[in-house]
Formats: C-alpha cells, sequence, structure tokens
C-alpha cells in the first residue's frame, strides 16, 4: 500500500468510528450547521485580493513535524490580517496532527473562507464539515470514483458549501461534475509525495474554462505565483512554505507584500 492507501484504508475506519459517535442529526443539530459561510470562489476570483490560499498544517507523512509549535489562533488571524484570499485547514488527525476544532477556532476568528482539507470517501464528513464551519470541502479524485464525486459534490453544494476537487493526473479530469465549484492541481504526486510545479501547466488545458484554477504544492516564491498566473490560474495553495517557519503569518505578510511589489512594477 502506498500512503495515499494508507490514508484512505485508515478513514474508512475514522468515520465509522466518529459517526457511531455522533449522528448525523446530532451534526445538523450544531450551532455552526445553519450559519452561512463565505464563498471560496467569490473570494478567489476578486482580483483585489492575493488569491493565495493560506494553510494551516501542523504535520505531514512526507515531512513529519513542520511546526509542532503553532497555534490556529496566531496563524489564522495573522494570515488573515496579511491578505490571505482564504484558508486552508488540516482535520486529519492520524497523519496531518490537526482536528475538526482546528477548523471550528479559525471560523470564529476569522472571515474570510474556510476549506475543509481532508481525505472525504463519506456523506457524513460533507454533513462534519458544515458542521464544524466549513465553506468549502476538498474532494481528491484520486481515491473517489465518478459517481462518489458527483454524489458527494452534489451533497456539499446542497449543505450550502462549495467543492474544490483536486487533481494530479490528466485522467482524473474525468471526475469533474457540476457541483465543483474551483479546480485544484496538486503539484505533489500523491502516491509518491514528490513535487513538480510543471504539473499544474500541462493539466492546466485540460480544465474547463469555467472552472477557477488553483495550482497546489510546491509553490516558494511570488515568481511561481506570476509564473503560474500568467498560464491561467486564478489561485494558489501555499502551506508548508510559511507554516515550516517560526512565524508563518509574518512570512505569509512578507511573500504578500513581495507580491503587491512585483504586480505594480
Amino acid at each position: 500500500m502506498n500512503i495515499l492507501d494508507k490514508i484512505v484504508a485508515h478513514k474508512q475506519i475514522e468515520v465509522q468510528q466518529a459517526a457511531k459517535t455522533t449522528s448525523q442529526e446530532q451534526l445538523m443539530d450544531q450551532p455552526l450547521f445553519n450559519e452561512a459561510v463565505p464563498s471560496l470562489k467569490g473570494f478567489i476570483a476578486d482580483p483585489g485580493k492575493t488569491g493565495v490560499i493560506t494553510e494551516f498544517k501542523r504535520q505531514s507523512p512526507s515531512k513529519g513535524i513542520i511546526n509542532g509549535n503553532a497555534t490556529v489562533e496566531e496563524v489564522v488571524t495573522g494570515y488573515e490580517k496579511a491578505g490571505s484570499s482564504a484558508l486552508s485547514v488540516l482535520t486529519d488527525q492520524q497523519f496531518f496532527g490537526g482536528c475538526n476544532q482546528d477548523l471550528t477556532t479559525a471560523r470564529a476568528l476569522t472571515t474570510i473562507p474556510i476549506l475543509r482539507k481532508d481525505f472525504i470517501i463519506d456523506p457524513y464528513q460533507v454533513y462534519e464539515a458544515k458542521a464544524i464551519g466549513a465553506s468549502a470541502i476538498l474532494l481528491i479524485a484520486a481515491i473517489l470514483d465518478v459517481n462518489q464525486a458527483k454524489e458527494l459534490g452534489a451533497l456539499a453544494n446542497y449543505l450550502g458549501m462549495e467543492v474544490l476537487m483536486e487533481l494530479h493526473a490528466p485522467e482524473e479530469a474525468d471526475k469533474l461534475n457540476p457541483f465543483v465549484d474551483v479546480v485544484g492541481i496538486n503539484n505533489r504526486n500523491l502516491k509518491t509525495f514528490e513535487v513538480n510545479l510543471e504539473q499544474s501547466i500541462q493539466l492546466a488545458n485540460r480544465l474547463p474554462a469555467d472552472k477557477l484554477k488553483i495550482s497546489e504544492s510546491g509553490i516558494h516564491s511570488p515568481e511561481d505565483v506570476f509564473f503560474l498566473r500568467e498560464n491561467g490560474f486564478d489561485g494558489f495553495l501555499i502551506g508548508e512554505n510559511f507554516m515550516k517557519t517560526n512565524n508563518p503569518a509574518e512570512a505569509f505578510a512578507r511573500f504578500a507584500k513581495a507580491i503587491a511589489v512585483k504586480a505594480n512594477a
């Protein structure tokens, strides 16, 4: 089994256990379940914003501990203040050190959209995402078949959330459907975790013209952002580049300032 297979196998068990602890009906009774949320698509499309989705991530299977000291409170508020278009919050605990409370905390402290970054394979997780305050869910094409992708996307839209579908291979574009609001291309091979920035460019021409395009992973500089923007990308999901520093919010503030300077040059 590769790392992605291991994550999905564990996630199946995790979802079954969560459903026994908290029913779908109990999720629907949570205060945030009926709250309106800001639009990820709208914030990314806003030309007055950076287009950067900043991520809160403590660890990963490929890098181990990235930042074990940063707190959600300090990082996400700093991200928003520095001009982040949206937040991505890891809620997987076993492999990424996150939790649902991280997202709920971020929702209480910020006004920008929040993407629930997890390995979503079951409708229960979509209800859960809404209950904890997510604006959008991540659907990873590599772990879903066409019908699953459509079912989960339709449910998310029905519950008032948007969908970011992540692709990392050309053949996965067949899993796009009308319920997908934003398409992300992961420059990291999810089976080997190797990074190749050219991945975004190679897949860009396969994306429908009406879908917002996000490049994910391996983005390290304002030059990368402008290169990708010139090739048709609207947004950029960046996590490790900021989280690996002692002050992720300050690192993003410098990055955002450099983008603005370059844009005005």
